[in-house]
């Protein structure tokens, strides 16, 4: 027993000998003895080299032609970077890297393996680096990485995995990168989780699953980076990233979300970065990042539906220093202050969408760093001199003008006041200042006009309504009027009558032309209302004619009613026209003193 293991030990230093002494590279490689570096790319291998320098440290074969990995890796025991990527490898022999203890970095992506097992990385006791993205893998039996205990990035990316094991990843304790991204899972596989306590970074976008349910990152309360793209999403749960308390950086690019999730990003109050273009939203609604007080960087671009920006989304986001709206092909209106009150904003790019103009209130331009507008369809008219002048001063990126049709294709940095019609513009705005102005000078005239030419009606109107001594006498008067009845009324008239009839024509001083005037109409008055009174007299006591005895009425009825109502429509009209004549005197005529009455 000890002669034949002595023998074979014997024999394999004689081969190493042998292989070391006739030791060479193959056609069109690169071999360093130095550097301990070989290195073929594109060099049509069929099989791993067996006669390179048994103390190689690196060895990339990519994009050959080698299918299978052979007993030809045990002669490289020092190996610390291995690259077999772009390559026909269909399967891996258990315990196929068994003397590579050394070994770092293992690069089997974009091969054709459709299966490994927990005795496939037998041996890599010092790899940080799988990559077996590319492949053609569809399940992750249970302890598949358990002998990978120090491995820190693992590439399962564009494969067809539809199943993960709950126990698949027990013993990864130090991973920290997980690739997922690109295969046909139907849900998050959320049982495999509770291994990965310290995984950093997940990329698990491009699956089967539309929805994230509650709770279905549990066991990743270290997860730094999480990304998403192309998941397809539809819905997300309202908890779905309850327990990511350190989440930094999130990505929702390209899926079909129709408003931000503004409830669910709540919860991420540590998020600095988000991209979350290329959904079906059409407007971005004021306080959309509600709760994000950290976030640095936002990234809304290839939103093809998108077409508004409203006032108000970043309330809640003074640290925001990057915006980027680009490639929003709808994407014409930012409303005035959208992007006002932000102290630390200094990148804004708009590159690739609708705008035609931009509003010089839109933002605080000259705190920008970074201004990127081109690709923009921007009408080189005077309204967007500021622009251009602004973008010389920065000597950012050159923005070409799409009309009018004179200028198309031309810089905006390179116009003048006059190539952007300035003049025409003020005129413009002359003329209807001017127009404005004319329209308010020929308003006020007409008023003028019209208050003249009604006077009258507006001094009588003013009068009535504002003068307080005015309204206190016909007050007055009308107290006046209702103390006395009807009958007092006609016997005081026939007393003023009467003793006006016997008053001297000429009294002492006081008898005017407008007082024999007054006389007049007040005498003419009262006979007219004796007339009356004794009208009523004749048709409404009758029975008190011939001594008492009553009388038949000679009219009817009906035409003794008309008389009454005729009796007491004169009345009234020349009771009125004598109230008319004693508060309202001519301007030459005076009061009866009070002791005449």
């Amino acid at each position: 027993m000890f002669k034949t293991t002595t023998a074979v030990w014997v024999a394999t230093a004689v081969m190493a000998v042998v292989v070391v002494i006739n030791a060479h590279c193959p056609s069109n490689c690169s071999c360093d003895d130095d550097t301990l570096v070989v290195y073929c790319k594109e060099v049509n291998l069929d099989v791993i080299p067996i006669t390179l320098n048994p103390s190689i440290q690196r060895l990339v074969l990519m994009h050959n032609r080698i299918k299978i990995v052979d007993a030809s890796f045990q002669f490289y025991g020092a190996l610390q970077y291995v690259d077999i990527s772009h390559n026909h490898l269909v399967n891996i022999p258990n315990k196929g890297f068994e003397a590579q203890e050394k070994l770092i970095e293992l690069h089997l992506n974009h091969n054709k393996i459709s299966s490994i097992n927990n005795k496939t990385f037998i041996g890599l006791v010092s790899l940080t680096i799988l990559n077996l993205r590319g492949n053609y893998l569809e399940d992750l039996p249970d302890r598949l990485f358990a002998a990978l205990t120090k491995l820190e990035e693992l590439d399962l990316g564009e494969n067809r995995i539809s199943r993960i094991d709950p126990a698949a990843f027990q013993g990864l304790n130090k991973l920290r990168v997980l690739y997922l991204d690109d295969n046909q899972l139907r849900a998050v596989p959320t049982p495999a989780f509770k291994f990965l306590g310290n995984l950093a970074e997940m990329r698990i976008g491009l699956n089967a699953f539309t929805t994230l349910d509650n709770d279905c990152f549990s066991g990743l309360g270290r997860l730094s980076v999480l990304d998403l793209t192309g998941a397809a999403l539809i819905n997300i749960s309202s908890n779905a990233f309850k327990g990511l308390t350190v989440l930094r950086r999130l990505v929702l690019t390209d899926n079909r979300l129709t408003a931000i999730p503004t409830r669910q990003l709540s919860e991420l109050n540590r998020l600095e970065e988000l991209s979350i273009g290329q959904n079906d939203f059409t407007a971005i609604e004021p306080n959309a990042f509600k709760g994000l007080a950290n976030l640095r960087s936002v990234d809304i671009s290839g939103a093809a539906q998108l077409s508004i920006i409203k006032t108000g989304l970043f309330t809640d986001n003074l640290n925001l220093e990057t915006i980027n709206f680009s490639s929003n092909k709808q994407l014409s209106t930012v409303e005035n202050g959208a992007f006002i009150g932000l102290p630390n904003l200094r990148n804004l790019i708009m590159r690739n969408n609708a705008f035609t103009s931009f509003s010089e209130s839109m933002i605080t331009w000259q705190e920008l760093q970074q201004i990127d507008l081109t690709e923009n369809p921007i009408i080189c008219e005077c309204s967007v001199l500021w622009l251009k002048e602004l973008l010389i001063r920065r000597n950012t990126s050159q923005v070409l003008c799409a009309g009018p049709a004179p200028l198309k294709g031309k810089s905006l940095n390179y116009l003048g006041s006059d190539d952007l019609s300035c003049a025409k513009f003020y005129t413009k705005q002359q003329a209807i200042v001017g127009a404005v102005f004319g329209c308010t000078v020929a308003f006020i005239a007409v008023a003028m006009l019209l208050a003249y030419r009604f006077r009258k009606r507006l001094h009588h109107s003013l009068k009535k309504t504002f003068w307080s001594k005015e309204t206190a006498v016909n007050r007055k008067d009308l107290e006046y009027q209702k103390t006395f009845s009807d009958e007092e009324y006609i016997v005081r008239n026939s007393t003023i009558h009467h003793n006006t009839q016997h008053r001297p024509p000429f009294a002492s001083g006081v008898s005017t032309t407008g007082d024999r005037r007054h006389h007049r109409h007040l005498h003419h008055g009262l006979q007219s209302h004796q007339h009356l009174q004794a009208n009523q007299h004749i048709y409404q006591t009758p029975h008190q004619l011939h001594g008492g005895h009553t009388l038949q009425p000679y009219h009817h009825h009906n035409h003794h009613q008309q008389q009454q109502n005729l009796y007491h429509q004169q009345l009234q009209q020349q009771q009125q026209f004598y109230h008319q004549q004693n508060t309202l005197p001519h301007r030459n005529d005076k009061p009866i003193p009070v002791t005449e009455l």
